[in-house]
């Protein structure tokens, strides 16, 4: 037997994905203009020129911060996607159909969480690294 759902009731659940979905984007779009900062720090003349390895070190952290850019892309358009297609939730009238946006708005939270705690540990893995090469300043 189909259990049936009240406009209301979708209406309540679609905006529970919505504010999630608003949270998502909020991060990416933070994500984004830390990401612009990071490859201007990379991309600067603010480390110590005679770090062993130094030339090395930066362009990796260059390519992986060009990766995690992509990624974050390729991330906003499924969450834009899947946003644009919430609103045929509406239309759900039992549960297996429900239980087919609730899955793809978990597989979507899972990649969303993975994507930003594998930037967040880039970003720190580099301000641990360039916080130690950083050009002294001479007193004057």
């Amino acid at each position: 037997m189909k259990e049936a759902y009240s406009p209301e009731v979708q209406s309540k659940k679609i905006e529970e994905l919505h504010f999630e979905l608003q949270s998502w984007k909020s991060n990416l779009s933070f994500i984004k203009d830390e990401i612009k900062f990071i490859d201007h720090l990379l991309n600067s003349y603010v480390f110590q020129p005679n770090t062993p390895n130094l030339f090395e070190r930066l362009q990796d952290y260059q390519h992986r911060l060009k990766k995690m850019k992509k990624q974050k892309t390729e991330l906003q358009k499924a969450i834009s996607k899947h946003e644009n297609n919430l609103g045929g939730m509406m239309e759900c009238t039992d549960k297996s159909c429900d239980l087919q946006y609730y899955t793809k708005h978990d597989v979507l939270k899972a990649k969303t969480v993975d994507y930003i705690s594998g930037f967040r540990n880039l970003k720190s893995e580099i301000f641990n690294y360039a916080g130690v090469i950083l050009k002294k300043r001479r007193p004057v």
